[in-house]
Formats: C-alpha cells, sequence, structure tokens
C-alpha cells in the first residue's frame, strides 16, 4: 500500500491544483482591484465626496444669495455697506475700531 498508482497521483495533484485556484480566485475577490476591500473604500470615499458637495452647495447658496441682495433690482444697502468695511477696511469717523 506505500505506492500510489497513476489515479490517485492525477486525483492528488488535480485536488491540489483545484484548492490552489480557488485560493488565488478568492483572494483576488477580496485584495484584487474590484474586490471586496476595493468596494468598501470606494463606499468610503463616496461618503466623502457626498459630503464634500454638500458643504460645496451650501457655500453656494450663500454666495447666490448674497449675489441676490447685491444685484441692482435689490439692493441691500446694509449688505453693501457690511462688504464695503470688510474688504476695504472703511471706518467711519464716530467707530471705534477694536482689533
Amino acid at each position: 500500500m506505500g505506492r500510489w498508482d497513476w489515479g490517485q497521483l492525477t486525483a492528488a495533484v488535480f485536488y491540489f491544483a483545484a484548492a490552489g485556484v480557488i485560493s488565488y480566485l478568492g483572494l483576488s475577490g477580496l485584495q484584487g482591484d474590484y474586490g471586496l476591500w476595493a468596494l468598501t473604500d470606494a463606499r468610503q470615499t463616496e461618503v466623502e465626496l457626498e459630503a464634500e458637495l454638500e458643504a460645496a452647495l451650501a457655500d453656494e447658496a450663500v454666495m447666490a444669495n448674497r449675489v441676490a441682495r447685491l444685484s441692482s433690482r435689490s439692493l441691500d444697502l446694509e449688505l453693501l455697506d457690511e462688504r464695503a468695511r470688510d474688504v476695504l477696511g472703511l471706518v467711519r469717523p464716530d467707530e471705534l475700531v477694536v482689533e
């Protein structure tokens, strides 16, 4: 019983080869460019980009509101005064500046 016949040897080689292929495919399914870990990273990136998009849209809404208030149709003099003071550093003579 110490010797193997060709049938047993072929079966053993086939099983080892099949186990190797299955192991390779399993690792590729986890670690590959399109594997589970890449999917997890892509989902995390999606969440971060969606948060960044929401922040950008909020900033856009604020700026659109300011532009609308500074348009010639509905000029908000208080906003114009505030922006001129902030950008140009203007101060009225009766005001005190604290820095």
